[in-house]
């Protein structure tokens, strides 16, 4: 950023600016389920306990439940990390602003903008908290006056499947002669968005290869 840009930020000595693309799920994910739908795609819901109560209606099972794979799929590894966010109406507000840290932001979109945030690891509460909308609104209006004129301040709360990696593997589950091949893809925390399209290629990838093995007959043994 230039000397002259920097002034409206005079608690930070340095910055960056640049352009770049904002995805917004409210839009992108029903477009995302017209695309498959379009495509000869078939949507259930159910609720699911276990990956067994899937055979043998299905060959083969993605796992891409996210916070829910602690059970369904027996990882531990898989934890929250709770994000607490305003949605507020601010049209005036064209440009996002994030701090150094990056807890800290706020993200104009095509309705409303986006005040954050948190990242409360292991914390697995939904429900609004008054003094962290508090705070959040206090350190985003340090940053960006104008938000003191910010009306229909909303609060809402969401948990990001968060793992030490994303989990992207083939796993081949066996119950006695039961054998239902499973393709394990969660675990992306707050980047789903920008990772989704690249794991989902592969997680195809991989959902070939256990068809493939399902088309391909057992060898004979030999005495």
């Amino acid at each position: 950023m230039t000397e002259d840009e920097l002034k409206k930020f005079p608690q930070h000595v340095f910055g960056q600016a640049f352009t770049t693309l904002k995805c917004e799920g409210p839009a992108y994910l029903p477009w995302l389920e017209k695309r498959l739908k379009g495509s000869g795609g078939l949507i259930l819901t159910r609720r699911v306990e276990d990956l067994w109560e899937l055979h043998p209606s299905f060959d083969i099972v993605v796992n891409c439940s996210g916070l829910g794979s602690r059970q369904l799929a027996g990882d531990p590894k898989i934890f929250p990390v709770r994000g607490q966010v305003l949605k507020v109406q601010a049209p005036w507000v064209k440009h996002f602003i994030r701090d150094g840290s990056g807890l800290t932001y706020i993200y104009p979109g095509i309705s409303n903008v986006t005040l954050g945030g948190t990242r409360q690891k292991g914390d697995w509460n939904l429900s609004p908290d008054a003094e962290i909308s508090k705070g959040i609104l206090s350190r985003c209006c340090a940053l960006e006056p104008s938000l003191h004129g910010a009306c229909d301040i909303r609060e809402k709360v969401g948990l990001r499947p968060t793992r030490p990696g994303v989990r992207l593997e083939k796993e081949l589950l066996a119950q006695g002669s039961r054998r239902l091949p499973v393709v394990h893809h969660y675990g992306h925390g707050s980047g789903g968005i920008a990772m989704h399209w690249g794991t989902a290629l592969e997680a195809a990838r991989l959902v070939s290869e256990c068809a493939q093995a399902l088309r391909t007959p057992a060898p004979k043994s030999k005495l």
